[in-house]
């Protein structure tokens, strides 16, 4: 059974840091390809920031320079470091697993999902 538990979501001011996590388990870490999307209220799902299998690190615009994605092989993690946090990044956080060696942009593309942490940025 796959499972993508999130952590690390909460309400921070703007200017501010956070640092999400997600924990995968039933699923071989190392082949899959992460990616961390997020939907603000009566928006549809965006991506964020994506990681291949190898390695490769891809960002959506309104996050580049300001977000950094990684993963750990050995702990099954993905991470995402999430600094100088605008109102704009509020949202509902969601960690998503492809078992491909690319991680696409596409919410679509993607195999399994984590239940999401919100984050709320205050001006």
């Amino acid at each position: 059974q796959v499972q993508l538990v999130e952590s690390g979501g909460g309400l921070v001011q703007a200017g501010d840091s956070l640092r999400l996590s997600c924990a995968a388990s039933g699923v071989t870490f190392s082949r899959y390809a992460m990616a961390w999307f997020r939907q603000a209220p009566g928006k549809e799902r965006e991506f964020v920031a994506g990681i291949w299998s190898g390695g490769k690190m891809t960002y959506a615009e309104s996050v580049k320079g300001r977000f950094a994605i990684s993963r750990d092989n050995a702990k099954n993690t993905v991470s995402l470091q999430m600094n100088s946090l605008k109102p704009e990044d509020t949202a509902v956080y969601y960690c998503a697993a492809k078992n491909a060696y690319i991680a696409g942009t596409t919410s679509s593309g993607y195999d399994y999902w984590g239940q999401g942490t919100q984050v709320t940025v205050s001006s």
